[in-house]
């Protein structure tokens, strides 16, 4: 291997290394991008950073980032998850394992209206969790649900994760939202389906809402709660979606029409105030402002990894992975599930993904395709132990004597359940590619 070959290694070593000591992880790509690219090929480096920091700056998909941030940091801090909880826990409620596929529901709801994956998990640890253990459900069970159908929003449009892949393989928004739709219904249903089996099994695991309890909402409020609570968001959800997939507007548009959407939502339901719009404001500019920023340290590191001539080296590396296109395809999921464990998504996606983007190209690999199986596995690594964030956010909400290893064993299931759902894609690549091609896309 050449000088820069080795330097291109190091500066990824460098990287992790700065992760571990606990710098941020955008100064950690933009330092180890620095020094590694000046030692292997000078100051040549700053000549072309300006027009790549541009090309982010200037990107008009990128707007749609801070505009769908706004719509679900809005719905989130509006309170909406404990209405909905409670009007879909009524309506499943009357069938042993009714509060689980519940549960899984208003995951879709949520990750299609908020996509906020810690926000989620968070609510629902709060409003479900106690609830589901005092009608006997076992603590690994609810945990489980819980943490998977928080992490549904990594996959379900509009999703961040989706926009950003979209800009790495070069496809359009809408094509990247249109193909996730029916690998994140097909994953919910999965999910469904093996709690409702679970229940017809051993139905003490999962009792019914008691009939009493059932009673004290009767069947015309229930509707009219549907009506009021379940309806606005999904209304929402399915004009944003359907005004992307179905060519009335850009991602950027289709996520301004979100936005304002929301508002006028929250705004109708009598809780929109000032100290509201302020939290939504400040949490939309930090989230954005930390996806921007990691953007612009990545074109950095891409810069400096490409000039190196890491490309070539990871071109190699592919050559000894046996099994040829699915083997390579499976190798670079692998370790994209094993960096899931230490890394954010989106260094994944911008880090990770470029390097082996080149390989798969040559080989003809269906773009669209392969971004909905990286999305997948990303949102697999949220779950998994030891490190899965959603792990750490449910833990840090539930109630005593809910333990870390009661978490660990309720997601296990889950997991083994994502990847059938991920093998089902790999074997038939149309669940993903369908939707799109049916569109014209």
């Amino acid at each position: 291997m050449s000088l820069n070959e080795w330097l291109a290694i190091g500066m990824i070593g460098a990287f992790f290394i700065m992760l571990l000591i606990g710098i941020p992880v955008a100064i950690s790509i933009a330092t180890t991008a620095f020094v590694f690219g000046f030692i292997g090929f000078g100051p040549m480096l700053f000549n072309l950073l300006p027009s790549r920091i541009y090309g982010v700056v200037t990107n008009y998909t990128f707007m749609a980032i801070p505009l769908f941030v706004f719509m679900g940091v809005m719905l989130e801090k509006s309170k909406l998850a404990a209405e909905l909880i409670d009007v879909v826990g009524h309506l499943f409620g009357n069938i042993s394992g009714g509060m689980g596929v519940a549960i899984i529901f208003v995951g879709v709801l949520l990750g299609a209206a908020t996509g906020i994956v810690g926000a989620t998990i968070v609510t629902l640890g709060l409003l479900t969790l106690p609830t589901l253990l005092r009608r006997g459900y076992p603590k690994a069970l609810a945990s489980g649900m819980i943490c998977a159908s928080g992490t549904l929003g990594q996959i379900i449009p509009p999703s961040l994760v989706l926009i950003l892949l979209a800009e790495i393989l070069g496809e359009s928004v809408g094509t990247m939202f249109a193909a996730a739709m029916m690998p994140g219904l097909t994953l919910a249903a999965v999910y469904i389906i093996a709690i409702l089996a679970l229940a017809a099994w051993k139905p003490h695991l999962m009792p019914p809402i008691p009939a009493e309890e059932r009673a004290q909402m009767g069947k015309a409020q229930l509707l009219r709660k549907v009506i009021l609570v379940v309806g606005p968001p999904v209304g929402l959800v399915v004009a944003v979606l359907g005004s992307i997939i179905g060519g009335i507007a850009a991602p950027t548009e289709a996520a301004a029409m979100g936005a304002l959407g929301a508002l006028v939502f929250v705004a109708s339901s009598g809780r929109l105030n000032i100290n509201l719009l302020t939290e939504v404001a400040k949490a939309t500019l930090i989230i954005s402002s930390m996806v921007f920023f990691i953007l612009i340290s990545a074109q950095v590191f891409g810069l400096a990894f490409r000039g190196l001539g890491g490309e070539h080296l990871v071109g190699r590396m592919f050559e000894w992975v046996p099994g040829g296109e699915i083997g390579a395809l499976l190798f670079m999921l692998l370790l994209m599930f094993v960096l899931g464990f230490f890394l954010e998504w989106i260094e994944i996606s911008y880090i990770a993904l470029p390097l082996f983007l080149p390989f798969f190209i040559q080989m003809g690999v269906d773009m669209v395709w392969l971004g909905i199986l990286v999305g997948l596995v990303l949102q697999t690594s949220f779950l998994t132990p030891p490190f899965g964030w959603s792990l750490f956010f449910l833990k840090g909400v539930a109630p005593e004597g809910v333990t870390t290893l009661d978490i660990y064993l309720g997601v296990l299931p889950f997991i083994a359940l994502q990847f059938l759902a991920i093998a089902m894609v790999i074997l038939f690549p149309g669940i993903a590619t369908w939707l799109p091609a049916a569109i014209g896309w």
